[in-house]
């Protein structure tokens, strides 16, 4: 499956609409630093990263699942390759990979090559804790809570606190059935 939907994460971006690499960038860079003069905790600030995350991820399903022409994954194992390798490439333009995996295939590594919402960034020493990309795991939570699984993401290595890689680690807690909100008369 990873050759189809690699070829197809490199189709999908090469049809998407752009904004400048660099503005979206620096815009988010402005978004963090209002954060931290608003809320001076750096927890309050991850959180508050995460949240916003969120709200765009339940709504960046619907296009995901719209451009994508991804039908639906059959376990979270192909759930985590489609956001690696068409999602990141969808909407970041880098690609990533999963490794990892646990013996129940609950749980994985998403390890990405390249972080553009990094450029031009060094965090100062009053920023330790600070995960400044933590946007990325509330995007991902979101949008994988809005196709019924009920999951936690958290970064694992940020190259930017000193590690060698971007790492974020997914766990499916929970696949939650679909519920329809009434019953047929029939």
């Amino acid at each position: 499956m990873a050759p189809l939907v690699l070829r197809s994460g490199d189709a999908v971006f090469a049809n998407v609409e752009r904004v400048n690499a660099e503005l979206f960038t620096l815009t988010y860079g402005a978004i963090v630093r209002q954060l931290l003069t608003d809320f001076e905790e750096v927890e309050e600030v991850n959180k508050q990263l995460d949240q916003m995350g969120y709200n765009i991820g339940i709504r960046l399903i619907d296009e995901f699942l719209a451009k994508s022409n991804i039908t639906r994954c059959v376990d979270f194992k192909e759930t985590a390759e489609a956001i690696a390798k068409v999602g990141f490439k969808m909407f970041l333009g880098v690609t990533s990979s999963v490794a990892n995996w646990d013996a129940d295939g609950t749980e994985c590594i998403l390890i990405l090559e390249d972080n553009p919402l990094v450029d031009f960034v060094e965090l100062p020493e009053t920023c330790q804790g600070l995960y400044y990309c933590n946007v990325l795991c509330g995007v991902i939570r979101g949008a994988l809570e809005m196709v019924s699984m009920k999951n936690e993401v958290r970064w694992v290595r940020d190259m930017l606190c000193g590690d060698d890689a971007y790492e974020l680690k997914l766990k499916l807690l929970e696949q939650v059935h679909e519920e329809y909100p009434y019953k047929d008369d029939v």
